[in-house]
């Protein structure tokens, strides 16, 4: 991995995703703090990027390492740990039933990737669907249900959950700049995920240093293959 990438894009990255994940706009109050579940959620999110081996974390905090680099990586990952935390608070509705429901849907799909241990293509595609299904319920489906000056279909579709679910469907209303700003959010988080330091990488950079150190070709103009078989 590259010293830029490291010192810069990645805390840059999810330093920003950790501070517009908790934005409110149009609120009294425009920060909203991560609540106790989305730190669960960001805890088993780690220990699953870590299990595929998309995150290394020796590749960040090692004794090998200077005690700049191992202070610039410590920064990253915990960069990376509030980015996770404040993207759950974000894709989280506020109150009521659909709390439950999506807390619930996020909580069992990471135990499954869990006990699942894909590799790192999996969890990543993983991590898109699910990012990509939260922000469709909160910002499209939720929003489009809260909305006061909606049409015939939203009143149809608000009376039918709400006599399923006792009127707790719903949602306070939401500026239509905070699913674009969510949208941009949640973009930037899973590129910085993606460019994480992985086991992969390591191997790859392995096998690049390998290419390139001298071969030994014995007396004669033989190769190792040919000793082999003498």
């Amino acid at each position: 991995m590259s010293a830029g990438r490291e010192a810069l894009f990645l805390p840059l990255a999810f330093l920003t995703v950790a501070c517009v994940g908790g934005l409110e706009p149009g609120r009294p109050e425009p920060f909203a703090p991560p609540p106790l579940f989305a730190l669960v959620l960001a805890v088993m999110l780690f220990a699953a990027l870590v299990r595929s081996g998309t995150l290394v974390p020796e590749r960040l905090v090692h004794d090998s390492r200077t005690s700049l680099a191992n202070a610039n990586g410590a920064i990253a990952l915990l960069a990376l740990f509030g980015a996770t935390t404040q993207m759950f608070n974000l894709l989280s509705p506020r109150s009521g039933l659909p709390l439950v429901a999506v807390n619930a849907f996020l909580f069992v799909l990471l135990l499954n990737t869990l006990v699942a241990s894909p590799d790192r293509v999996r969890l990543l595609r993983s991590l898109m669907v699910i990012c990509g299904s939260a922000f469709v319920l909160k910002f499209v489906i939720l929003a489009g249900l809260s909305d006061p000056e909606g049409g015939r279909t939203k009143r149809v579709l608000v009376a039918l959950f709400d006599a399923a679910t006792l009127g707790t469907i719903t949602q306070d209303p939401l500026p239509e700049i905070s699913g674009y700003i969510a949208f941009v959010t949640i973009l930037v988080y899973l590129v910085a995920v993606a460019a994480l330091p992985g086991a992969g990488s390591a191997v790859s950079a392995t096998r690049r240093l390998d290419s390139r150190l001298p071969q030994y070709v014995p007396p004669g103009g033989g190769s190792h293959e040919d000793i082999g078989h003498a």
